[in-house]
Order: structure tokens, then sequence, then C-alpha cells
């Protein structure tokens, strides 16, 4: 097991183990499907399923995808987003 999703300071930085789960896994499907980390391009096939696990919480951490939690308010039947960094994605 990867010791930073032991650490307490990572599941509230998300606001729980729920929603640090669901964040984690919209990411990694996002890795499989060819996305771009925007730590160092990482994220190309090739890559361990531990190893995006290891970029996906480094993404976190770093406040580079976070839940947007916001549209569910507004509309109810919405689900929760995940959102990359818009200082990465406006570059690409």
């Amino acid at each position: 097991m990867i010791e930073e999703l032991k650490d307490e300071r990572l599941i509230n930085k998300v606001g729980g183990r729920f929603k640090l789960s669901a964040l984690i896994q919209k990411r990694l499907v996002a890795l499989n499907k060819g996305s771009r980390s925007p730590l160092d391009g990482t994220g190309r096939d090739g890559m361990s399923s531990k190893d995006k696990l290891g970029v996906v919480i480094k993404e976190i951490l770093q406040d580079k995808v976070y839940l947007d939690v916001a549209e569910k308010h507004r509309n109810e039947s919405a689900g929760v987003d995940m959102v990359l960094d818009s200082e990465f994605t406006d570059n690409y």
C-alpha cells in the first residue's frame, strides 16, 4: 500500500475518504485513456498501475487535480467532476 494513502492530511485535503477514492478513480481512468500529467508529462502507456497511482497522489498533494462539487449543489442530478489545474490545461 502506498504510505501517502494513510496520511490524514491527504484525506482531509480532498474532503474525506469517499471523495479521495472518487478523485483517484476518475484521475486513473483519465491517465489510462492517455491523459498527460501536469507534473512532468507522465501518464503515457507503459506506466504500471502502481506508478500511475503514485502520480495521482502527487497531483492531489500539489493541488493539480481536485473534485468540483459546486456543480452538484446547482443540479442534484449532476455528478462530481474532476478538474485539472488551469495552469496546466491552458498550455495544452
